[in-house]
């Protein structure tokens, strides 16, 4: 099966990255039920109500990613959010816990993500415009 999409590049950038962040939080939810699991958490059964409600955010960051890479215009917004929110999340990791090497890559990420759906050829495709303008 070929997989074909209407959507312009930079939406398929972004979709693919942002599958990347959606992943990433799948497998951080995955090794908080091994914790969990294993006994070491000091969060008790708690440990597993948040490997509950990561696994819900990743879902729906997945959903987002999947919408982008088959073209669908609804999940740019999500898209955008998820990312102002990482922002967030990255200037906390770099500044008030002082964990820059966290904080750095996240928010680069989070930043080539605005700019691809930010880009004119991204914003035409979301308002239903012509696709065949110029990347």
């Amino acid at each position: 099966m070929r997989f074909t999409s209407t959507a312009p590049r930079t939406v398929l950038a972004a979709g693919a990255l942002v599958g990347v962040q959606g992943l990433t939080a799948l497998v951080f939810t995955v090794m908080l039920l091994v914790r969990g699991l294993s006994g070491e958490s000091e969060l008790g059964n708690n440990v597993f109500g948040e490997a509950a409600y990561f696994a819900v955010l990743a879902a729906g960051v997945l959903a987002c990613a999947g919408g982008l890479l088959i073209g669908k215009t609804w999940a740019r917004s999500p898209s955008v959010v998820v990312q102002l929110l990482l922002l967030g999340v990255a200037w906390y990791a770099i500044g008030p816990s002082g964990r820059p090497e966290y904080g750095v890559p996240v928010a680069v990420l989070c930043v080539i993500v605005l700019v691809l759906l930010f880009r004119s050829s991204t914003t035409v495709w979301a308002q239903g415009g012509d696709e065949d303008v110029a990347e």
